[in-house]
């Protein structure tokens, strides 16, 4: 391997000779770790014209550290590290210093958030991972997605996987979602009504983008998904938040003067309440009178295994006032980061043109090859093995918490791939969580879904999507134990 001839700078501050310098540069990448044993120097020329110095400055200057055995020369063929080069030292480098910069003054707008998740890298070596929205590789159809990646690699799909779109996305995708995807929520569409976002998060984020600035008042279910919260407040709009019922989020509790309403009423996020249709055109009725608009979340509406799901939200809408957000990174895995909008083209032009100064477009790659996947008919089959392992896996579940007497604060009513609980009044969920990673179980506590500064702890929530379905009963019954252990203890107290 070939060392580049960029990663060498004269220090300007350094002292002595230029060859010296040049010494003392090529010795220290060597005693720091950076050049290795066997990897080729830039020839003499080669560094003489990039360092602004003669080459028998250079030449002298490799002629010595040959001699020092810090570097080799193999004749015609250049000057290489040497394999008896000092070992770099065997601690960690330092990290870069900060300098004199004031970070807290320096930075304008701080975008770190307050509450995070917190799943470990290695949540597959977990024993019992009720973690939500991990891929489950006993599942997923690795071959046909390899095959289709392998097809859109190919000479005639070169414009789709080289070409810069600007602001547009691959035809043949969008054409798929417009006649395939959206139909099965009801939802008819133009390409021009469709724009493709590198996740429901991006799709969320451009919403709030366009739709709101610091006059307008957002209102979002409370509890809900923690990092919509983060993008409004980030937006720096007015933010409202609305406990939902049984029945998802209750449109009379919404405030005056809301001008956006963020919902996920097909299956809400955290809880997994279905808005009924009676209420989701009531939501509607409403944004008609008031003047508002909404935005509908509907991930996971592909895990359906209990019953066909209710119509989406946007299916209803017959005066354009619903934006729609779609993810294939749930259904197909998360790291995939796709996701799409749907909504009226003037809505779609400024999130396009939004887009394109950030990002352009999701990787031509990954969007043809999605677009291949379910074309060919992978996709559909994908859910369906995926519907059947899910259901097999939440009666599994149902009847371990019913043995072990646990409450359920929330289940979806047509399938999805995680219930809602609650501990025993006293019981820190955090707390819970960490106490059971130490028996290989991985559960998600629930104060992170609210809004309050001193959030509601006795829920958590647990996900069956990436659990062996005969580990289920072992993991619940961990679960119980130490949340009869940790109750006693509150009680004591």
């Amino acid at each position: 391997m070939s060392i580049s001839v960029e990663t060498f700078f004269l220090d300007t501050a350094a002292e002595g000779t230029l060859q010296a310098r040049i010494q003392q540069m090529v010795a220290q990448g060597i005693l720091k770790g950076r050049f290795r044993p066997g990897e080729r120097l830039p020839s003499s020329r080669r560094m003489a014209t990039h360092l602004g110095v003669s080459r028998i400055t250079v030449t002298l200057a490799y002629t010595e550290l040959v001699a020092d055995d810090y570097l080799t020369s193999r004749g015609r063929s250049g000057y290489y590290v040497s394999e008896n080069a000092p070992e770099p030292p065997a601690f960690a480098a330092q990290r870069a210093a900060t300098g004199t910069v004031d970070w807290t003054r320096a930075i304008g707008r701080p975008f770190t958030p307050g509450v995070n998740f917190d799943k470990p890298a290695d949540w597959a070596s977990y024993r019992y991972p009720f973690i939500y929205g991990q891929a489950d590789k006993t599942l997923f159809d690795s071959t046909n997605w390899r095959l289709c990646a392998l097809q859109a690699l190919g000479m005639r799909d070169f414009t789709a996987l080289t070409a810069d779109y600007y602001d547009r996305d691959d035809p043949k995708l969008v054409d798929f979602i417009t006649r395939q995807i959206l139909p099965r929520r009801g939802i008819l569409a133009h390409e021009d009504e469709v724009l493709l976002t590198m996740g429901a998060q991006n799709a969320l984020w451009l919403s709030a983008q366009v739709l709101l600035n610091s006059r307008r008042l957002a209102a979002i279910e409370d509890p809900c998904y923690p990092a919509l919260r983060t993008i409004l407040t980030q937006a720096r709009c007015q933010l409202s938040t609305v406990s939902v019922d049984a029945d998802g989020l209750p449109p009379d509790a919404l405030p005056d003067g809301t001008d956006v309403v963020f919902t996920t009423p097909s299956h809400q996020c955290p809880t997994a309440a279905t808005m009924p249709i009676a209420r989701r055109k009531a939501l509607l009725q409403k944004a008609e009178a008031e003047d508002f608009l909404i935005v509908e979340d509907d991930y996971e509406f592909e895990m359906s295994f209990l019953k066909s799901p209710s119509p989406s939200l946007k299916s209803l809408d017959q005066n354009g006032r619903v934006i729609y957000v779609g993810s294939f990174s749930k259904s197909l895995f998360p790291g995939l980061r796709l996701g799409y909008l749907v909504g009226p083209a003037p809505f779609i032009r400024e999130a396009r043109a939004l887009r394109a100064t950030v990002l352009r477009h999701p990787p031509g790659h990954i969007q043809r090859t999605v677009a291949y996947y379910l074309s060919l008919g992978h996709y559909d089959a994908l859910i369906r093995r995926m519907g059947r392992a899910y259901h097999e896996r939440r009666k599994v579940l149902d009847a371990a918490l019913k043995a072990h007497d646990l409450t359920v604060a929330g289940v979806g009513t047509y399938g999805g791939s995680a219930v809602w609980m609650k501990a025993p009044p006293g019981v820190d969920t955090a707390l819970l969580a960490a106490r059971l990673r130490a028996d290989g179980v991985l559960i998600e506590p629930g104060a992170a879904f609210f809004a309050a500064e001193d959030p509601p702890r006795q829920y958590f929530r647990l996900a069956y999507s990436s659990i062996p379905v005969a580990r289920i009963p072992t993991g619940v019954a961990l679960i119980a134990a130490a949340l009869k252990e940790m109750a006693g203890e509150s009680i004591s107290i």
